[in-house]
């Protein structure tokens, strides 16, 4: 997926009710290039470089999260971390995620879906709001 332009994050951002700030942009343009889900402190790691701080970082993070903008998942560490909601998805939708017990990376696994079977069974107990696989990444093996 290509990185959205400039003024395209501006008015991403103004359509869902936020002010289009330079720090509110430069966060929604990192969480676009990234490969994985960011932690607050990988994105104001990254944005302290432009002179963003972290608690502006971290207020931007929610209140993009709140306008529907970002997805906010914790993997089983009590760490959160975000992801931009695609185009088309809503901020609910998500998508199955591997960690790495080894290392601790983070990849997402876009195309992975469960099978009707899984989907049906799972109805029976409630609804699947997120899927979690943990092993081994390549570089670790």
């Amino acid at each position: 997926m290509p990185e959205p332009k400039t003024e395209d994050l501006r008015r991403t951002i103004r359509e869902a009710g936020l002010r289009a700030t330079p720090a509110r942009v430069a966060t929604l343009n990192l969480l676009h290039g990234a490969t994985s889900p960011l932690t607050h402190a990988d994105v104001a790691e990254h944005l302290a470089e432009r002179g963003i701080d972290k608690a502006t970082a971290y207020r931007n993070l929610n209140d993009m999260t709140d306008a529907g903008l970002l997805r906010r998942t914790e993997l089983g560490d009590h760490v959160w971390r975000f992801e931009p909601v695609g185009e088309g998805e809503h901020a609910h939708a998500t998508h199955p995620h591997f960690v790495c017990v080894d290392c601790g990376r983070v990849s997402c696994l876009n195309g992975i879906k469960l099978t009707e079977k899984s989907l049906t069974a799972s109805r029976q107990i409630g609804e699947v709001t997120e899927i979690l696989l943990r092993g081994h990444c390549k570089i670790c093996t």
